[in-house]
């Protein structure tokens, strides 16, 4: 079975969040999954069935657990794929369409945020940053500090995020450049990823959120995950949806022969 490693929400290689990408003829056992995207060790390695069923399903699993919806990865199998895509997945249909420059457009949920109590150990959790705001999905916290600049610098206590109950923890302020309207990263060590570098999915809740924020809503805003490797997510919040778009590179190609 044909197995690829793509460079997502990037057009350079070696930036963006690579993820796994594994064609498979029928549904594969969900042990052996977990395995190849142990062996892969990227962020996300995305499982895509082409058994003739529309839409094709798909699965996303990180080194250490499934997850219910991954973007980079999507971008990912839709860029290996062809570009317009129909995905059924654990989050619903996801419909990818694609263009002749390369970009991707992706229709994902969106997450609807809710005020959350701080951890008792946020501070000492995010060191060098001045909370501003706390928000939280089921899965997920939102933390809105006061600058760029301290989401670019900071160095969290991951041992204490992975002690959270939540899958993830978004780190988000303002943008502070020109095309930027927002920078963030995004830690998962209890997932497996102590920190992904370019978070597709962490969009669905960055987007509504600064659209409200910066009073645009129904537009589209440019959001830079500000990790080590660095990408951008074009996000436009419309209702209950969210469109994502992004350009992908594949790297490697190969077989896989277990």
């Amino acid at each position: 079975m044909r197995i690829y490693v793509v460079d997502s929400f990037t057009e350079n290689p070696f930036t963006g969040n690579p993820a796994g990408v594994v064609l498979l003829d029928a549904p594969a056992p969900e042990p052996w999954m977990r395995s190849v995207a142990a062996e892969m060790r990227h962020a996300e390695t995305a499982f895509v069935v082409l058994d003739g069923t529309e839409p094709k399903p798909l699965r996303w699993f990180t080194p250490t657990t499934e997850v219910d919806l991954c973007g980079h990865a999507t971008l990912a199998a839709a860029h290996v794929l062809g570009g317009d895509q129909r995905f059924a997945t654990r989050s619903g249909e996801l419909t990818c369409t694609g263009s002749g420059d390369g970009w991707i457009g992706m229709d994902f949920p969106a997450s609807a945020l809710s005020p959350a109590e701080p951890p008792a150990d946020l501070a000492a959790a995010l060191p060098g940053t001045t909370v501003e705001a706390v928000r939280e999905t089921p899965q997920r916290l939102l933390v809105r500090v006061a600058t760029a600049a301290e989401v670019r610098a900071l160095e969290p206590d991951l041992a204490r995020i992975a002690a959270w109950p939540y899958r993830g923890v978004v780190v988000t302020a303002s943008g502070d450049r020109d095309g930027v309207d927002f920078v963030s990263r995004f830690f998962a060590p209890a997932s497996g990823i102590p920190e992904d570098p370019v978070t597709g999915s962490a969009h669905c809740q960055l987007a509504p959120y600064w659209a409200a924020e910066l009073g645009r809503s129904g537009v589209e805003l440019v959001g830079e995950q500000a990790s080590p490797r660095g990408g951008f997510v074009r996000a436009t919040p419309l209702g209950d949806r969210v469109a994502l778009r992004g350009r992908a590179v594949t790297v490697l190609e190969g077989e896989l022969r277990v």
